[in-house]
């Protein structure tokens, strides 16, 4: 099994942790200390990273780590940015603070995803220190995984993930192997009456009402989806979901409101049209009297790889090798940005990462030290193999 620096790449992790690389720039935050810290790492192991902004402020970190004979290309992706520690109250550690007690390490991005992170520079650093391998890493430190996919988006679009023959995303999973994750489609449903005072509804048209219809509608659409797109085994089922509603002011509760909106976010599994469904919104919105717009905010397909592609059994291969055990195969329930590596960058992406399932973005986030250094270990191996292919 290849030697990896399981205390430097905890160490790594806390320092990561330490910065508060939210995107919030008003609070003078950002990506880019965390994104300095990965380069200065990587220059210092000899690699040339190079860096590029996905948004102004937001940079890509990107380092190819030749092996020094011909083979395919494996990219491992993080990203660098966290949401926000929210009410400090809510916490009993310092969000940011990277303490290590009771075998955890505790932060915000402790998980999600800055430990993943790490194991994927320390695990390239082993397998490129144990000598010659066939074809490179591309190891890629992305911005804005947590807002717009900013990031994945401009890595794509440079055409830096042409050559990539498969890529691991670092999101932590719990140890599951997840090929597999849902879509997301959210929609903005705008609709314009006519204001009037609230004595004489009959001088006005009520988009209030409207929205009230459609809520109705949507709710029984969400049903008719999964009657027929039955739940998917890692993913669950199909949701159409009413996040945001807005209408009027409480300060004039005397008048009807010209115009009133509807945010619905529909997390999808394979097999659903989001042609289909944001039609399908637009048509259950209609009212008469009403003007209705439909926006699509955001539109992430579901993106679903063969158990059987190369990336994914040599990840299932290095997890029963460094494990013991058999891996557990799940899915994501949001979109990564493996989610656009594979339908845009057509890049056969799997993810997997330490850290719980469930304990992105809360209060009092944590990560198991031990969980870090064997999920090195897995992606270490899961290189060596993928390179190689051997996949025995």
């Amino acid at each position: 099994m290849i030697e990896i620096d399981a205390e430097g790449v905890v160490a790594f992790t806390q320092a990561l942790v330490r910065i508060p690389s939210t995107n919030d720039p008003a609070r003078g935050r950002s990506e880019e200390p965390a994104a300095r810290l990965v380069a200065d790492l990587m220059r210092e192991w000899g690699w040339d990273p190079v860096v590029s902004a996905a948004a102004p402020g937001r940079p890509n970190v990107v380092a190819v780590v030749e092996g020094g004979l011909p083979g395919p290309t494996l990219m491992f992706e993080g990203h660098t940015d966290v949401v926000t520690e929210g009410d400090l109250s809510e916490w009993t550690v310092d969000p940011f603070g990277g303490e290590i007690r009771d075998g955890r390490l505790w932060g915000r991005g402790s998980a999600d995803m800055k430990s993943g992170l790490a194991a994927t520079l320390y695990a390239t650093r082993a397998l490129q220190l144990a000598g010659p391998f066939p074809g490179r890493i591309k190891v890629c430190a992305l911005a804005d995984e947590e807002g717009l996919m900013l990031g994945a988006h401009h890595f794509v679009e440079s055409g830096l993930g042409a050559d990539v023959d498969g890529a691991i995303v670092a999101e932590p999973e719990a140890g599951e192997i997840c090929a597999v994750a849902k879509g997301a489609l959210r929609v903005r449903a705008d609709f314009t009456g006519k204001m009037a005072h609230g004595a004489m509804p009959q001088h006005g048209r009520n988009p209030v009402a409207a929205v009230g219809t459609f809520l109705t509608a949507l709710a029984a659409y969400q049903d008719e989806l999964q009657r027929l797109h039955p739940a998917h085994e890692h993913l669950g089922e199909v949701y159409a979901t009413p996040t945001v509603v807005r209408a009027g002011s409480e300060e004039q509760v005397n008048v009807i409101p010209a115009t009133a909106s509807v945010f619905v976010d529909v997390r999808t599994v394979p097999g659903v049209s989001h042609a289909e469904v944001a039609g399908r919104l637009g048509r259950l919105a209609v009212c008469e009297g009403i003007g209705v717009e439909i926006t699509v905010l955001v539109d992430r397909p579901p993106v679903e790889v063969p158990a059987d592609d190369p990336v994914v059994a040599a990840l299932a291969a290095a997890h029963r090798t460094v494990t013991g055990e058999e891996p557990v195969y799940g899915g994501v329930p949001g979109s990564t940005d493996g989610t656009v590596l594979t339908h845009w960058g057509g890049i056969p992406s799997v993810v997997y990462g330490p850290g719980g399932k469930w304990i992105a973005h809360q209060a009092d986030e944590y990560v198991e030290v031990e969980e870090i250094v064997r999920c090195t270990r897995v992606f270490a191996e899961a290189a060596r193999r993928f390179l190689h292919r051997d996949l025995s």
